[in-house]
């Protein structure tokens, strides 16, 4: 499905979303808005990527709602049907595991979206991996850009580090996604 066609689809994401994260904010200094996180993704899927499917955007816009807020993928599901919240579920961390364990947890289930060996559909495990691809685009960019409160040199290099695991996992997804990760990384602290 295109844009023009899932325009409503897609402002009703947007319209969840933002809902879902009002009461959030980034980790930058600024304490920006965590809504301008989805909407980055979407925008660098959109005109950097070229990725269009309507599905795979919304996603985007929803990348975060079960991870980081009290939303179900029962609800996300009623709301924008399985395709999208089988993405979303996808690219959610376990936030009942520890940070370290998470962080594995991401590598590990990156290179088995990529191999195929997910149990989901391979369209619903390619869609996964331009979700989790902007992520990590965006994240990189936000640290560099906009850095968390408090991260040292040594923490953001960690970042970068550990983003580049996961991505590595992912290669042969979306070249254009690839290409812009690479930019994002070459801008790693030192």
């Amino acid at each position: 499905m295109s844009a023009p066609d899932g325009l409503p689809r897609l402002l009703k994401a947007l319209a969840f979303a933002a809902h879902k994260h009002r009461d959030q904010r980034r980790k930058d200094a600024e304490a920006s808005p965590y809504i301008n996180h989805p909407i980055a993704l979407v925008d660098l899927l959109v005109n950097e990527g070229g990725v269009h499917d309507v599905e795979v955007l919304c996603a985007a816009l929803l990348h975060d709602t079960i991870e980081d807020t009290a939303t179900t993928r029962a609800e996300l599901e009623a709301e924008f049907g399985a395709r999208i919240a089988g993405i979303v579920a996808a690219v959610s961390d376990d936030k009942a595991l520890p940070k370290a364990e998470r962080k594995r947890a991401q590598v590990e289930h990156a290179a088995q979206l990529r191999a195929g060996r997910t149990g989901m559909p391979r369209d619903l495990g390619h869609a996964a991996m331009l979700v989790k691809l902007a992520d990590k685009i965006c994240n990189l960019r936000d640290v560099d850009e906009h850095p968390p409160a408090g991260w040292d040199r040594a923490r953001r290099r960690e970042y970068f580090d550990w983003a580049k695991q996961v991505v590595d996992q992912l290669r042969g997804t979306q070249p254009r996604l690839e290409q812009a990760f690479d930019a994002a990384y070459a801008r790693r602290p030192e």
